[in-house]
């Protein structure tokens, strides 16, 4: 199955914005019911069986952030423009991104990238960038899509909230 990221709207059936019970109930409808895994946490996260794991985070009652762990195999993907996000590379997924938003490495953690922009952001445990063998650092581990004002500092959010009124 492919999952495709719509920032700022969500990614697939799974909207930002949405109530926690629409968003539970979502994720309950992806699960595959002939292989549950015992990793599965209901209203937080499941794993499918290709080891994608889809996250919801939700606050005041509304789904903030989805989040999506990488799988093992290639019968789910999660695709961005036509760019699998889990099979390309982390450095040329940069690069690509690049063409479409500015997208800087994290502060904080400079093997992951933030595309502020689309509210996007790209986590690798290491960056590994010339060893394909170590997966885990050459592509991204996970990628997270959530709600305009996501990643403000809480002066930009106090700004947002003044905007806003």
């Amino acid at each position: 199955m492919d999952f495709d990221l719509a920032p700022p709207t969500g990614v697939g059936p799974l909207r930002i914005g949405m109530t926690r019970q629409s968003a539970n109930t979502v994720l309950d409808s992806l699960r595959d019911l002939s292989a549950v895994s015992e990793s599965d946490r209901a209203g937080q996260h499941i794993f499918r069986p290709s080891g994608l794991m889809i996250s919801t985070h939700c606050t005041r009652d509304m789904l903030e952030a989805v989040e999506l762990g990488r799988p093992s195999t290639q019968t789910d993907r999660v695709i961005f423009r036509g760019l699998d996000v889990f099979a390309i590379p982390a450095r040329e997924l940069v690069q690509r991104m690049g063409e479409y938003t500015s997208i800087e490495a994290d502060p904080d953690d400079p093997a992951s990238f933030i595309a502020s922009d689309l509210l996007l952001s790209f986590w690798r445990p290491f960056a590994a960038d010339d060893e394909p063998e170590e997966e885990q650092g050459y592509f991204f581990s996970s990628v997270l899509l959530a709600r305009p004002g996501y990643y403000d500092t809480p002066a930009q959010a106090a700004e947002r909230l003044q905007q806003s009124s």
